[in-house]
């Protein structure tokens, strides 16, 4: 349910009404006391989407916001659904680079724009 409303980058549509994102998609694991491991993988809508990381950036910000306890977060693209799957995936899963790119002000502003529920 956290997800299913974050717009697309680019399209007028939640990643749900473009299946990027399916309920099949999510996985929960208990790992400890109150501790949960959460995957996400996702299918971007083209195996060249430029914006799949934007994508993944965007998935891992709500939830980061919104899970209401412990829980280690890893976010992938669906296994060959897109050509360059193996880099994105170090990118998203990579905490440096996500607060890297959350200091750009451009880039948070579009992320924003994505996460926040519409009125």
């Amino acid at each position: 349910d956290l997800i299913r409303s974050i717009r697309d980058p680019e399209k007028p549509n939640t990643l749900e009404e473009l299946e990027v994102v399916t309920e099949s998609c999510v996985e929960v694991q208990e790992i400890g006391e109150e501790e949960y491991l959460v995957t996400i993988r996702f299918t971007p809508t083209v195996p060249h989407c430029s914006l799949a990381t934007l994508i993944g950036l965007c998935l891992r910000v709500k939830l980061q916001r919104c899970l209401p306890f412990r829980h280690k977060l890893e976010i992938y693209i669906s296994e060959g659904t897109h050509s360059t799957e193996e880099d994105i995936n170090k990118q998203i899963n990579d905490k440096e680079r996500v607060a890297a790119a959350m200091e750009n002000p451009n880039l948070r502003e579009i992320v924003e724009q994505c996460v926040t529920e519409p009125d």
